[in-house]
């Protein structure tokens, strides 16, 4: 990938991130510190390696996209609107009883939302029924699915990780959002669950590890997926709310009770940091 391509797709991830915002103001809170966390693995998937149709969002050979660790929904809302799924005026719904786009993904009321989750440690189970799926349908799509670090305590996604090893469930590519904060604090002080990748590898996975707020390297990793017949486990590490100055790797912004002064403040923040990656794009 050139560095244009690399610019548009940071330009990208801006906005989505200017979505989540967006979202914080409507409903006065959310989940920003994965949303943020997980914001460049979301925007290579949905604008660059994922085949999808807006104006066809259930069409046969799609890509499929499971978000396991539901609470992160924001990422996913914000990609989808600025990928054209839906009117980016929903996203002021946010926090609003009925709204389309809830706290946590509901397939039934959002286009592009594959499976309900939030319930953590499904996500993977999910996933590996849809791969297998395709693989016997003979469909060339490929399953993708972000996990949270938290969520890895949950003994269903072992149960997962081993069935699509035994499968060799090779359409399958799993990313770890590893920023090392849940809600209660240090993952390894809740439930250590280090060292991921070795842990994937046991149980007959392909393994990377990767910087996961690095868009080249996540672009990289997409390009070279499947390494094998084997399930690919990307273990990203990431820092939580990564773009928001003054949360970021602070546990405090895992759940964000937006004031109007640091809403103010991020909004302004990304929006320059969009304007110049639009200079650098027109060569300014």
């Amino acid at each position: 990938m050139d560095k244009k391509q690399l610019t548009e797709l940071k330009l990208q991830a801006t906005r989505c991130r200017l979505n989540v915002l967006r979202m914080v103001r409507a409903g006065g809170h959310g989940h920003i510190g994965g949303a943020f966390s997980a914001m460049e693995i979301v925007t290579a998937l949905y604008f660059y390696k994922m085949n999808v149709d807006p104006q066809n969002p259930r069409m046969p050979d799609r890509d499929r996209f499971i978000l396991s660790a539901g609470h992160k929904c924001l990422a996913q809302y914000a990609a989808l609107a600025e990928k054209g799924f839906f009117p980016k005026e929903v996203l002021d719904t946010y926090g609003s009883l009925g709204s389309h786009i809830p706290g946590h993904p509901d397939m039934h009321k959002l286009p592009g939302v594959e499976a309900n989750t939030g319930a953590l440690g499904h996500g993977l189970s999910i996933a590996n029924g849809m791969a297998l799926s395709l693989r016997l349908d003979g469909k060339p799509s490929k399953v993708y699915v972000v996990m949270g670090d938290g969520e890895l305590a949950e003994g269903s996604n072992w149960e997962a990780a081993a069935a699509a090893a035994h499968h060799k469930i090779n359409n399958l590519v799993a990313f770890v959002d590893f920023n090392g904060l849940q809600i209660s604090g240090r993952v390894q002080d809740v439930m250590n669950m280090t060292p991921i990748a070795d842990h994937f590898k046991a149980f007959g996975w392909d393994t990377v590890e990767i910087d996961g707020n690095d868009m080249a390297q996540v672009v990289d990793v997409l390009d070279r997926a499947p390494l094998s017949d084997k399930p690919l486990m990307v273990v990203a590490h990431t820092v939580k709310a990564k773009g928001l100055s003054f949360g970021e790797n602070d546990v405090a912004f895992h759940f964000w009770n937006a004031n109007e002064e640091q809403l103010a403040q991020a909004e302004r923040e990304l929006s320059e940091l969009a304007a110049s990656y639009e200079k650098e794009l027109k060569g300014e």
